[in-house]
């Protein structure tokens, strides 16, 4: 078994990219991503070890299908093959009770984590409290327990999550990558090419893409 790798940690080690640096030119990932989807938390847990340069973008997943999210619709299946998907990938999966959950609070204070520097750390560990823990993100206790994990200040961070104001530009964020071809979240972004779902990672990680992590694999 390998290392566990902190995330913290190895951003320390590296050092902040330049406009001179060899990774300068290369293009960056910008990962879309809706809190309350299960696939955000498949592709969280291998973006943040695969890749260098994420910027972390939370939208609203209802936005891209005129108001009505995946949870809308065969959910059943939708379960059954994110179930598989976590089997294939190794990873543990624990559906909340509260499944499927609206989400729009955790989404607040993503927003306020990306705006922050601190998006990865906070999807990370509300993913994890999610859909490893089986907890229900529109819980403000659970949210509190993120932010702290992601190192956010807790005060505004509830702040954030009781903001509906913000809500327009997550739906704006949704409504833009619509109209650039994608069709469901989480989205990799890497410079005008679009890669839709968890399972195209790999995809849009591969030669030539993007820079690849040169920390010790997990």
């Amino acid at each position: 078994m390998g290392d566990v790798i902190s995330i913290a940690v190895a951003r320390r080690e590296r050092a902040p990219a330049r406009p001179h640096d060899a990774d300068a030119g290369l293009p960056q990932v910008c990962f879309a991503f809706d809190l309350a989807q299960p696939e955000t938390y498949l592709a969280a847990e291998r973006l943040e070890r695969l890749l260098d340069r994420v910027a972390w973008a939370p939208a609203i997943s209802a936005a891209l299908h005129d108001g009505r999210g995946a949870r809308d619709t065969l959910l059943a299946a939708r379960m059954d093959t994110v179930e598989a998907r976590a089997g294939v990938l190794r990873m543990p999966l624990v559906w909340p009770e509260s499944f499927p959950f609206d989400g729009s609070a955790a989404m607040r204070v993503a927003a306020l984590a990306a705006s922050l520097g601190r998006g990865a750390e906070f999807v990370l560990a509300a993913s994890r409290l999610a859909f490893c823990g089986g907890f229900d993100l529109d819980d403000f206790e659970v949210l509190a327990e993120a932010a702290a994990a992601a190192g956010l200040p807790l005060d505004d961070c509830l702040a954030a999550a009781g903001d509906r104001s913000a809500d327009a530009g997550l739906e704006a964020r949704a409504l833009s990558l619509r109209a650039r071809g994608a069709t469901r979240l989480p989205v990799m972004m890497v410079g005008t090419r679009i890669f839709c779902g968890e399972e195209r990672l790999p995809e849009a990680a591969g030669p030539g893409q993007v820079p690849l992590r040169r920390t010790r694999a997990v």
